[in-house]
């Protein structure tokens, strides 16, 4: 260190320090540049990306030391048409999800081109392959970095117009309302935000997934100056949280044991994270290491420790779907495939960090979350209180992706219990690495598939076991196994099923919803099994999915009418031709997923517009991860009463001023609380007709709608219950090239009415990426229930490693009555890709490979690769 500490320029002004630290850490802290997000701190994302004396560098790996000379910026440091040129090229391409990876990715695209204004594709994959996006499928962010590069150089003008949105109705391409800030990188996530008099807490966590807790000495790090208070579970009033089963343990009492490896012991608040990092070393907990039961196999065993009292045999959730006859429809086919499947847990990474802000407020406390549904979050944390629910607000900040991650409570309930207890704000964020241990799963799968047909390729019957590995706790176990079970038979006609599900408690991490819902594991062995019976059969796998693929007025095997939207066999059709181009190197899979919760559980939509100034003001309480609900929103006032963008505006979610319009999930959005959305701007615009189109004359006006259309229960009694609101159909086909790489994915859909056209794409290519990821790269590892990972070494795709991917959309003249005929795509998209791979590669060398992420593949990093392969 020099006389006067480290010196660097920022922006184009000189800053100096006398400590060193993380230079992520400065930016941020010191310098409030929140463009720069902190997704990892250990140089594995990508979203602190700044540019580094004209080289993209991640901040985190950098040291205030080590950038002393250095010329450093940042996306403030842009210059006003830099600014001008990302926004409009990511907006118009669709480029902005969740966003949080966004400031990172418009760096690494300014560090290439300053240097290339004329980039090739692989020159720009090549530019961001350090840099991780979940959302997107990365295509939308290249197609941003080109069309910038173009501006740049001349050949493309802005066109403001489509900002502006005065065309922003139904099926327009609306430039998404979240874009300026999410680029630029002024939006704020709950990690940015900062409130007077605010402390840091964080949780102790236990080192062992099955241990007695003997004692828990607190004292030293109570005597700590600056420490505020340590809270144990003596400190919860009612000690139990959960999103449907409430079996969780906000803390591990003295005395009790721990079920996995992030369950807290305590917590600490104190006046800064410097303080509260010392003072966690500092506590002091005696353990008696017990036996962990590490799988499901171990959890059924005779003699196996019961984890939950309320469980035992460690079964955490069951399900039993029947319809007709399978065992003699089975035994009466001509052709039967019986086969055993295999899929891992897998991590949802979204790439911002689990964070809330607690804090005293009227009578109770109030939350800044980012999480998958206030209103869910808002009751675990009354419940965890002993309140009513109304002493609780919890408000969205922007959040930053979740895929079903963010369903459950992590940090809400704690901060919301820190806050209480010391009357004081209290910031709570989770480090990556208590998110990678602590969070839910996508479930692992253990599963036996029985799948038969007639002489003619026509499906006779499914018999299934499915076995789901729930981990430590309930989370939303019961649903998903629920949705495996259901949708285990495919979009196919028949009408013979005998489906079990069980799902058992162990020490692993927590598993509960992630994107696919459950049918990720049961669909990727259904469509498996179907290209073993098309061989038997002497037909081809699009031919029998085309055979038995449902169309409206027929049967689904839940006995659910098919109704007038349904369009699998245009799916089908969109996809034929380059599939049957590509023999012995493409895969075909198909799915169906529902849109809403459905099976009997009263699942609304509400919205309330409000006339403020000349601007109509709408609230639901449906929290956008990415997915663009707020846009839709707009979109769907916009249609209704032929507004433009200025005269609307959508005002977040929060418990206190917005109508609960239930938990993000189930593709549920842009359907329910999009009609809800619609009905209410139905009766704005019969009043906006009457007072000749001038909103002035509205003004402090109210318009609330509740959309409800009732379901039947799982099992219900009659010959065609109706399961859900709405399906959503796909046809995936993957193509290979000559070395086994993913060359090409065509993904076709059938999403009903787009709303979007600029956000559907980025919606279908993102989902695509992540199943690939599932069926290929992504793994996690654990060794006595303690995952083996860090983000880094998850096995997510980047921006390099992506193939090109197709996204078809199939719209019906007819469609459904509600929300203009849409339906959701966000979780459908992440389906049918993994089978589609399976496909591929047994068509390429004929072994069939039975478990995720797929074995002697050119992607596979275990072991040598097939004979084929090595060939190749």
């Amino acid at each position: 260190m020099g006389e006067n500490g480290y010196s660097f320029i920022v922006n184009g002004i000189e800053r100096t320090t006398n400590e060193e630290k993380m230079l992520l850490r400065y930016l941020r802290d010191d310098l409030h540049l929140h463009s720069v997000k902190d997704g990892c701190s250990e140089g594995a994302c990508g979203t602190c990306t700044i540019v580094v004396d004209g080289k993209a560098v991640k901040s985190c790996v950098l040291t205030t030391k080590r950038a002393a000379g250095k010329d450093i910026l940042t996306v403030e440091g842009l210059s006003g048409f830099e600014k001008e040129v990302f926004v409009y090229a990511f907006g118009a391409k669709g480029a902005v999800q969740c966003g949080f990876c966004i400031p990172g990715m418009v760096m690494a695209g300014k560090a290439l081109l300053d240097k290339n204004q004329n980039p090739t594709e692989e020159d720009i994959k090549i530019a961001l392959r350090g840099n991780i996006c979940r959302c997107t499928g990365y295509k939308k962010i290249m197609e941003g970095i080109q069309l910038a590069a173009a501006i740049l150089r001349g050949d493309e003008e802005i066109d403001y117009e489509l900002e502006k949105g005065d065309d922003y109705g139904v099926g327009k391409r609306a430039f998404r309302v979240d874009v300026r800030e999410k680029v630029l990188g002024y939006g704020q996530y709950v990690d940015d935000m900062t409130v007077q008099g605010m402390v840091h807490a964080s949780a102790v966590r236990t080192k062992y997934p099955r241990a007695r807790i003997l004692d828990i000495d607190i004292s030293k790090a109570e005597a700590l100056d600056g420490v505020i208070a340590v809270l144990t579970a003596e400190d919860v009033p009612n000690n139990k949280v959960g999103h449907i089963q409430q079996d969780w343990d906000v803390m591990i009492a003295k005395g009790d044991i721990t079920r996995c490896i992030g369950d807290a012991i305590c917590l600490v608040i104190a006046e800064t994270e410097d303080i509260l990092a010392k003072a966690k070393k500092l506590v002091n907990i005696d353990y008696e290491v017990l036996e962990p039961v590490r799988d499901i196999h171990e959890a059924a065993a005779k003699g196996a420790p019961q984890l939950h009292k309320h469980a035992p045999g460690n079964i955490c959730q069951s399900r039993h779907v029947t319809r007709g006859d399978a065992k003699k429809a089975l035994e009466k086919s001509k052709y039967t495939v019986t086969k055993n499947y295999t899929t891992p847990f897998t991590e949802h990474a979204f790439l911002e960090p689990e964070c809330a802000i607690g804090m005293p407020y009227k009578d109770g406390v109030k939350v800044y979350s980012s999480d998958q549904g206030v209103y869910d979050s808002r009751k675990e944390i009354a419940i965890m209180f002993g309140w009513d629910e109304e002493r609780v607000v919890v408000e969205n900040a922007l959040v930053g992706g979740g895929f079903g991650g963010k369903e459950d409570v992590s940090v809400q309930h704690i901060a919301a219990l820190a806050a209480y207890k010391v009357q004081r704000p209290v910031k709570i964020k989770l480090s990556r690495q208590e998110s990678l241990f602590f969070h839910p799963k996508r479930h692992a799968m253990e599963g036996t598939f029985t799948l038969g047909c007639d002489e003619n390729g026509i499906f006779t019957g499914l018999d299934c076991e499915i076995n789901f590995d729930g981990g430590a706790y309930a989370s939303l176990c019961g649903p998903v196994l629920e949705r495996a079970c259901t949708h285990s038979v495919g979009p196919y006609c028949y009408q013979n099923t005998d489906i079990r599900g069980y799902g058992y408690y162990t020490n692993n991490p927590p598993a509960g919803a992630f994107r696919g819902f459950g049918v990720c594991q049961s669909e990727f062995a259904l469509e498996s099994n179907i290209n073993l019976l098309a061989e038997k059969v002497g037909i081809s796998p699009w031919e029998i999915r085309y055979r038995n693929a449902i169309e409206p007025g027929k049967v689904l095997p839940n006995g659910q009418i098919a109704d007038c939207s349904t369009a699998l066999k245009e799916t089908l059709e969109a996809v034929k031709d380059v599939y049957e181009k590509n023999p012995g190197r493409a895969g075909i899979a198909c799915a169906l997923k529902n849109a809403g919760v459905g099976v009997g559980l009263p699942d609304k939509g509400r919205a309330k517009l409000i006339v403020n100034n000349g601007v109509v003001e709408i609230y639901a309480a449906a929290s956008d991860i990415g997915q663009g609900c707020f846009t839709v929103f707009i979109q769907m006032v916009a249609e209704t009463t032929g507004l433009p963008l200025k005269n609307i505006k959508s005002m977040g979610s929060n418990s206190e001023v917005a109508p609960d319009s239930g938990t993000t999930s189930g593709s549920r959005q842009t359907l329910l609380s999009g009609e809800a959305v619609r009905g209410a701007a139905f009766d704005l615009n019969v009043d906006l007709k009457e007072a000749g189109g001038d909103l002035n004359k509205l003004q402090g006006k109210e318009y609330f709608y509740e959309y409800f259309e009732p379901t039947d229960k799982l099992g219900a009694d009659k010959p065609n219950p109706k399961s859900h609101i709405a399906y959503g159909f796909a046809t995936h086909v993957v193509i290979l090239d000559d070395d086994g790489r993913v060359k090409e994915v065509y993904a076709a859909h059938d999403s009903g009415k787009v709303v979007n056209p600029i956000a559907i794409q980025g919606q279908i290519e993102g989902g695509v990426l992540m199943s690939l990821g599932y069926a290929l790269t992504e793994s996690f590892p654990l060794k006595d229930c303690v995952p083996q990972v860090k983000f880094g070494t998850l096995g997510l795709m980047r921006a390099n490693q992506i193939p090109d991917i197709h996204a078809i959309y199939v719209e019906k003249e007819e469609l459904l009555g509600v929300a203009y005929g849409a339906k959701g795509i966000g979780e459908i998209a992440t389906i049918p890709t993994a089978p589609a791979v399976q496909g591929a590669y047994y068509a390429m060398d004929h072994v069939l490979r039975t478990s995720l992420p797929m074995e002697n593949t050119y992607y596979d990093t275990r072991g040598p690769k097939s004979c084929f392969f090595m060939q190749a």
